[in-house]
């Protein structure tokens, strides 16, 4: 019993400084104080180590050598070079997809459709982000395409913490609504309409990201989680 408290205090600060991320209560570039931590979760400093060295793996902190840990600054250019990438990609994606969809495939996409409609319903940020994001790797395998899958997804990674920091609850929802309108044109082979609703997607996603950082104070953006 004793050997698991180290694990589950970690995992607690774990879970509460990736709320305060994913809820943009803890904005890029905020400083996370290991003292000040240990202090407000009453833990000791190696336990917030940990736990800033396991979200560290996550890309949500990093850790700078003498000057301590922040809230990731993801590149905002970079992000939207991604974007570009995306837009060449995922239009002859859906060209193709048209061509080559099945009832069965169809079937899949709807029920990935209700599972983000669930999340959003649930007001479940890092599940609706990861589900968004999924949709469009779900194309690539279901056009039987493993490599541009994997590519997809590896573009996917590299904006994801844009998305899960700077996406509203409104662009989240106004993009669920895209991917099914996206997927009645696929169903009914409309190659057009597909390649002109996923390139009006992406950009509404990208322009729909919220840029603007509400607070770098750790301790009003932590003090309701301790």
């Amino acid at each position: 019993m004793k050997a698991a408290e180290p694990i589950s205090q970690t995992q607690r600060i774990v879970d509460a400084l990736t709320a305060a991320i994913v809820e943009r209560r803890l904005m890029p570039g905020t400083k996370l104080v290991e003292q000040q931590l240990a202090d407000l979760f009453q833990v000791s400093r190696t336990l917030v180590r940990q736990a800033l060295n396991q979200l560290s793996r996550d890309h949500l902190v990093q850790l700078l050598p003498a000057r301590g840990a922040f809230v990731a600054e993801p590149s905002i250019d970079e992000a939207r070079q991604v974007f570009e990438v995306r837009q060449m990609i995922e239009l002859q994606l859906v060209k193709q997809l048209c061509k080559s969809i099945t009832p069965a495939q169809v079937k899949s996409l709807r029920a990935h459709l209700q599972r983000e409609a669930q999340a959003l319903a649930k007001g479940d940020v890092p599940g609706r982000t990861r589900l968004l994001a999924e949709f469009h790797v779900l194309l690539a395998q279901l056009a039987g395409n493993a490599v541009l899958a994997e590519l997809l997804g590896d573009l996917l990674a590299r904006c994801s913490l844009i998305a899960l920091m700077f996406q509203s609850q409104h662009s989240a929802e106004h993009s669920a609504h895209e991917h099914v309108a996206l997927v009645d044109a696929i169903e009914r082979g409309d190659s057009k309409t597909a390649v002109r609703l996923m390139e009006q997607h992406l950009g509404n996603v990208e322009r729909g990201l919220q840029l603007q950082p509400r607070t770098t104070d750790l301790m009003e953006a932590l003090g309701a989680l301790a």
